[in-house]
């Protein structure tokens, strides 16, 4: 039983953050042999070589809306707002609406000075999902794409997720995130990063095969009629509005072309508060989102929701302990070799990562503690998530997390 506790905890940690990149890798070149033409767009492309067909390609330029939810952004709001504005994009067709419920700095006074976006402010804050559903009540266009106020998103970001729809399947569109250290060189910037370079990978897989399955609320972009206006009491709403698209039946492309950057938290205290917000939301939306675990309802889907989000979440934090003490007691009774050499690659591996934060608190800089010490915090802030979820402690509004401010 022990062995097979240990072999089992292995086999979940491995699947689960290198397995499962490999294998969605495989199944994708196995997709691309049989359907070479799968994800390629009809429009914009040239005509058919040997067509007899001269006539100009299609140029898909929709009307979109940018909406942006910010809470007290003073600091960072006027590069938002010039960045949104200079977007590359046909005049008229991009419209803007900024909303700041509850701003009680200078984030409403700002925005009023261009007079080309849409401030809504009411005294009452209610959080980010309450705004953005008061907000998709003034949109009028048939796209709209939702952004961050403490992030830049690349000139020609609209056209890149906008042609996706082109395909009348794809509901939505994930843009990519990209963290900056902003001159810091420290365990959070660079771990984050790394995290996300990883994550971004995964995500472009997954559409590849079939669909992302969770997009981040930094850039995301949603036709219109298929957005759910979901509860107020939503921690992670990104997450869950894009899952219940892909429940409809709909598509949920990725486009790395599409992109954000975004500074990285200025200290450990910082990043875990918004680690331990967003554990606490997964397993929230894990009980909204339970009929995904239904394989037989959502065979493809289903799979790349518990292997990508739901085996992180919930057994590989509980599997890495498993793994140690299994081990431990695998080497006091008698096994030898490999059990040695495994558990010795451990304690090196953990003791890394309790340096990395000591390190981290004291602001060295020692770049190859960074990952041990990143995966280490990354399980942590699941457990303390977990208990901050069964106990009801985290509200839908939050103390933001205090990040490096864009130039």
């Amino acid at each position: 039983m022990v062995k097979f506790l240990f072999y089992f905890s292995l086999f979940i940690i491995f699947y689960s953050y290198i397995g499962y990149g490999l294998l969605i890798y495989l199944l994708v070149k196995v997709k691309r042999l049989f359907k070479p033409n799968a994800q390629r767009l009809t429009l914009n492309a040239g005509p058919v070589i040997g067509s007899t067909n001269r006539q100009p390609p299609t140029v898909f330029e929709p009307d979109v809306t940018l909406v942006v939810a910010a809470y007290n952004e003073a600091d960072c709001i006027e590069s938002k707002l010039r960045n949104s504005l200079d977007l590359d994009y046909p005049a008229g067709k991009l419209r803007w609406i900024f909303i700041t419920d509850g701003s009680t700095d200078a984030t409403a006074d700002i925005i009023r000075r261009y007079s080309s976006v849409l401030l809504l402010h009411q005294t009452e804050r209610k959080g980010k999902v309450a705004a953005i559903n008061r907000a998709m009540k003034y949109v009028e266009t048939p796209y709209v794409i939702f952004s961050d106020a403490n992030t830049l998103i690349n000139q020609t970001a609209v056209r890149e997720m906008l042609k996706h729809y082109a395909d009348p399947w794809v509901a939505a569109v994930a843009g990519e995130k990209k963290i900056i250290s902003g001159g810091r060189d420290n365990a959070v910037g660079s771990g984050e990063s790394i995290y996300w370079k990883y994550e971004s990978l995964l995500k472009k897989l997954d559409s590849e095969l079939y669909s992302v399955v969770g997009a981040a609320g930094e850039l995301f972009s949603v036709k219109t009629s298929h957005f759910h206006q979901v509860a107020e009491d939503i921690i992670i709403e990104d997450f869950v509005q894009s899952l219940k698209i892909c429940m409809d039946g709909y598509l949920v492309r990725y486009e790395p072309k599409a992109y954000t950057t975004e500074s990285a938290s200025v200290s450990i205290r910082e990043e875990q508060k918004r680690k331990v917000r967003i554990a606490a939301g997964a397993f929230q939306a894990m009980i909204i989102l339970k009929k995904l675990f239904n394989v037989y309802k959502y065979p493809l889907l289903s799979f790349q929701f518990i292997s990508h989000r739901i085996l992180r979440w919930t057994l590989c934090p509980v599997c890495l302990l498993i793994c140690f003490f299994t081990n431990v007691l695998l080497v006091v009774n008698g096994q030898r070799g490999f059990y040695e050499i495994f558990l010795l690659a451990q304690i090196v591996f953990y003791a890394i990562a309790v340096a990395g934060w000591l390190f981290a608190r004291r602001n060295l800089k020692i770049k190859a503690f960074y990952i041990p010490y990143y995966f280490f915090f990354m399980n942590l802030s699941m457990f303390l998530g977990f208990f901050r979820f069964i106990g009801r402690k985290q509200p839908v509004t939050w103390d933001k997390s205090s990040r490096d401010i864009h130039p």
